[in-house]
């Protein structure tokens, strides 16, 4: 654990140093309140401090306070050493912001022992920051894929497709699906669709730009989301993407396993504002398109085959896998 001391005296400061390196820290020293405060505040800063009350350009109190004006830091412990004992003085150091203090002269027991104590709160402050964000990572990925879940995917496609059209841009959707996945469940077991969808999961994020988003939408289907992405060259992409998936088959438990998926593509620009609600479903209709035509293909949803829709679509027989 790398530790700070500020003190302005430098053979308190040299002997502060010794006993703390023979204890096992890595001590960074410094000789005034100031640059404290700039050391501690940088993004690997310490989290764990020593600093005496009386300084040079800021005191002890003083950094305890600009220390504790930052909140988008991981919590840092300091400990005020000081020769005032006066319990309105006490009062005043803690107030300040530091968790500790030791009266001047200390017992360089006592003073490891004071540390060993803010290194469990930190090491209690990691645990629970480690908890934050594994449920804040499991409320919005989903648990076998680790791609964004469904709600997660829906909410950035809507956010997306509002900014693109404020740009006048073009939002790109895939809706792609494994085809003949329950065959693969029925004959190979769930366990092996599993690996299955983690590794078409993994193939279809290593297949799009950084800012591009993928999520599960449900079961053997995936919701792709290319941002800002050029007209003319969509359908390129989306074979890129099929022929990623295919182009290998699937090493799984069973032995290797060939996948490949139909596409169903969306440009928005041609829709207009058309609610999220109203591409899906279209997108979806593409994607059935591409089922229909004898799967591992590329279908784009056209605005003339919506303009002649009817409710009789809804009848067609659902598609298998």
């Amino acid at each position: 654990m790398r530790i700070l001391i500020a003190d302005d005296e430098a053979m308190s400061r040299r002997l502060l140093q010794i006993t703390l390196e023979r204890a096992g820290y890595d001590v960074i020293a410094v000789e005034n309140g100031r640059q404290a405060a700039d050391r501690i505040c940088t993004i690997d800063g310490p989290r764990l401090v020593l600093l005496d009350w009386v300084m040079p350009e800021l005191d002890g109190p003083g950094v305890c306070r600009e220390v504790r004006k930052r909140k988008d830091q991981s919590y840092v412990y300091m400990v005020l050493l000081t020769s005032k004992e006066a319990k309105e003085d006490v009062i005043t150091g803690l107030e300040s912001g530091a968790d500790d203090y030791l009266t001047k002269p200390f017992d360089a027991e006592e003073l490891k022992a004071r540390l060993r104590t803010g290194l469990r709160i930190l090491g209690l402050e990691n645990r629970l920051v480690e908890a934050r964000e594994e449920m804040r990572f499991k409320a919005s990925h989903d648990a076998l894929t680790t791609l964004w879940n469904r709600a997660v995917i829906l909410e950035l496609l809507a956010r997306e497709l509002s900014r693109a059209h404020r740009e006048n841009a073009t939002t790109v959707i895939i809706l792609c699906d494994i085809d003949h996945f329950k065959a693969v469940n029925d004959s190979l077991g769930h366990l092996v669709g599993d690996e299955v969808l983690r590794e078409t999961a993994k193939r279809l994020l290593a297949s799009v730009r950084l800012y591009d988003f993928v999520g599960r939408y449900g079961g053997e289907e995936f919701l792709v989301v290319l941002n800002n992405c050029d007209p003319a060259f969509a359908f390129a992409r989306a074979e890129e993407i099929r022929n990623t998936i295919a182009q290998r088959p699937v090493q799984t438990s069973a032995g290797p396993v060939p996948v490949t998926m139909s596409l169903g593509l969306l440009l928005s620009h041609e829709w207009g504002t058309r609610p999220a609600e109203e591409l899906l479903h279209e997108v979806d209709a593409a994607l059935y398109a591409a089922k229909r035509a004898g799967r591992n293909c590329v279908k784009v949803a056209s605005t003339i085959a919506a303009v002649g829709f009817s409710d009789s679509r809804v009848d067609e027989p659902a598609r298998q896998g």
